[in-house]
């Protein structure tokens, strides 16, 4: 019996190995980098080992330093969680090689599907070897891993090579494994999936299916069980191809088999030889703790013959520090509140005033609802995101309650180019009117008619605030009986609460300030100062670093002087295990280019200047 389980993870999976194993009584083990040092996953574990460095390749993603951290703190066992080590055949027999319990399948099975090159073999499907014309659009994508790190579509074939290198630079930084391959790319097409669980005895279960269309970058966004819409044949036939996997490479535990569905026809994708990240819709769906499954398997322990029943439907939304509408760029900083509803599931690895480093995936948290019908559980949802607090980095939440209460998904007619088609409007600003005035009052609150900058009662006073990318202006006034302002009424106004009469309708303002950071309700805003710096200045055709990372690689031959095309890539930034691509502005001449290859650099460090001719 497992009495004592080491997490090869971090953030929210650890998190959620550990409030499993505290349930069952197992005593937990947390490895950390320098970087995670003060990480939530490393406080909520019984005891912690250091993993010194912070780079994955120096930290998570070297085997031997984990399993030497589980044999010192006493482990008997290994979760691997996913990501990082999780489908490495290599690392799982390290581990029962050190006389350690491996919750995972065999390596033999992860060998066999790991490699999306040898699954695709293993069921009759060959990879492109030659890409023509003819063949465009395709899919470069890496052979280990998942997580949309080391995807691109490539719809012209000029760009292919460039497009390979960098998808083998992020499959290495990601995995330690550059391996990529070429297939089509299905236009159009629902990304569906089966969760199958499978025992050492001969029992595999397929609990039912999931919908994970909603991608950015060929990552997730939001989840769904079961898949809605299905043809009765086609959802039998997808859960006895999985199950048909399974038994083929003699699985055990939990793992997932990927399909691409396009009209009729479901195409296989691969298997994933770990726990997924949505696994949450389908244990609400089903009633099951499917870490508490994978230890049980790992334990010999059989499964009955038959599944659970499903009941209603869950959906599941990834919150992310990103920007969505700057090309999903990620963001770090502060946390300083992370608050929803109880009536929903929250998984995160952050607590309130953790910090958001560049090292690793910028997801925050999943957020969940199950509920009897799938219009409810979507509603339940969206209502969730709307009220939660989130105070530090701006995130994708108001992406995803957008997206959440869109016709299309509504309705069940989403596919994997939803933000291909829909994301500029899904993006579009629209800041609350109130907002600046409400944060005004605030700050205001206490201060005499006489304070300030001593104006008369009958001039107003003025302050402004940045407030989605635009300045805004907030007038009031001290009068006698408290403050006033123009098309209001002012009913209260104090440091953390606003209350303005609006055509009648009482409005409530919540305001949280964190230095010149100001939050009304869900609306985030910035002070600005009543001057401008002259010195915050840049020359015309600036490039700026839109977030924090490394410089990995600038464009061969670019030099100060250098002539460029508009779009040309000038330099690519690779941060949170992501690399994002730097091109010219305008086509003129590069007159600076003041970083180089391995070059740290934090938002808005000038990065390059194009002259445009």
């Amino acid at each position: 019996m497992i009495t004592s389980v080491l997490v090869a993870n971090r953030g929210e999976i650890a998190c959620r190995v550990v409030r499993t194993c505290r349930e069952l009584g197992i005593r937990t083990v947390a490895v950390h980098s320098d970087a995670d040092a003060n990480a939530l996953h490393a406080r909520v574990a019984d005891t912690a080992v250091r993993l010194p460095g912070s780079a994955p390749a120096d930290t998570y993603l070297r085997g031997d330093l984990i399993v030497k951290a589980a044999l010192a703190a006493g482990a008997d066992a290994v979760h691997p969680g996913y990501g990082f080590l999780s489908e490495n055949a290599g690392f799982a027999r390290a581990v029962q090689d050190a006389g350690l319990v491996w919750i995972g399948p065999p390596p033999e099975a992860i060998e066999a599907m790991a490699s999306k090159t040898r699954a695709k073999e293993l069921l009759g499907i060959e990879p492109l070897r030659e890409v023509t014309e003819a063949d465009l659009p395709v899919l470069v994508k890496a052979a280990a891993g998942g997580g949309g790190r080391g995807m691109r579509v490539v719809r012209h074939l000029a760009d292919l090579d460039a497009e390979l290198a960098a998808a083998r630079a992020e499959a290495t930084s990601a995995f330690g494994d550059g391996e990529v391959f070429v297939e089509p790319y299905v236009e159009g097409g629902r990304h569906v999936e089966v969760q199958v669980l499978a025992d050492t005895h001969g029992t595999v279960w397929a609990l039912g299916t999931r919908d994970c269309s909603l991608q950015r970058r060929h990552q997730k966004v939001i989840e769904e069980a079961p898949a809605p819409g299905l043809p009765a044949a086609l959802d039998e036939e997808v859960r006895a191809l999985a199950v048909r996997a399974a038994r083929a490479v003699g699985y055990a535990g939990a793992g997932t088999v990927e399909f691409l569905v396009a009209g009729d026809r479901a195409h296989f994708l691969e298997m994933n030889t770990r726990l997924q990240v949505e696994h949450p819709v389908t244990e609400a769906v089903f009633g099951v703790d499917l870490v508490a499954e994978q230890i049980r398997v790992a334990e010999g322990h059989a499964l009955a013959d038959d599944p659970p029943h499903a009941r209603g439907h869950a959906v599941e939304a990834r919150l992310y520090a990103e920007d969505p509408a700057r090309d999903w760029a990620p963001q770090t900083g502060r946390l300083h509140r992370l608050a929803v509803p109880d009536a929903v599931r929250l998984d995160t690895g952050y607590a309130d005033g953790d910090d958001i480093g560049v090292h690793y995936d910028p997801m925050l948290a999943k957020v969940v609802t199950h509920a009897p019908t799938r219009a409810e559980a979507i509603r339940k949802l969206a209502a969730a995101l709307d009220r939660a607090v989130i105070h530090g980095p701006v995130t994708n939440r108001d992406l995803l309650v957008r997206s959440l209460r869109h016709p299309e998904f509504t309705a069940a007619r989403m596919d994997t180019g939803f933000y291909d088609r829909h994301l500029p409007g899904l993006t579009e600003p629209a800041p609350d009117p109130h907002a600046a005035l409400a944060a005004a009052l605030a700050d205001a609150h206490g201060r005499s008619r006489f304070g300030g900058w001593r104006n008369v009662p009958s001039q107003p006073q003025t302050k402004r605030y940045l407030m989605a990318g635009e300045e805004h202006e907030a007038r009031y006034r001290h009068a006698r009986q408290g403050l006033e302002a123009d098309g209001v009424r002012v009913v209260h106004a104090d440091a953390h609460l606003v209350i303005l009469d609006v055509d009648g309708v009482e409005r409530r303002f919540e305001v949280s300030r964190y230095g010149d950071r100001v939050y009304v309700n869900t609306t985030a805003l910035t002070a600005l100062p009543r001057f401008p710096d002259p010195t915050a200045q840049h020359a015309p055709g600036s490039l700026l670093a839109p977030m924090p990372g490394t410089v990995v690689r600038v464009a061969d031959g670019l030099t100060a002087g250098t002539p460029v095309k508009e779009g040309e890539p000038l330099l690519w930034l690779e941060a949170m295990k992501m690399q994002h691509k730097i091109t010219a502005p305008v086509t003129g001449t590069l007159t600076s280019l003041p970083v180089s290859a391995g070059q740290q650099v934090e938002p808005g460090m000038l990065l390059a200047v194009v002259q445009q001719t």
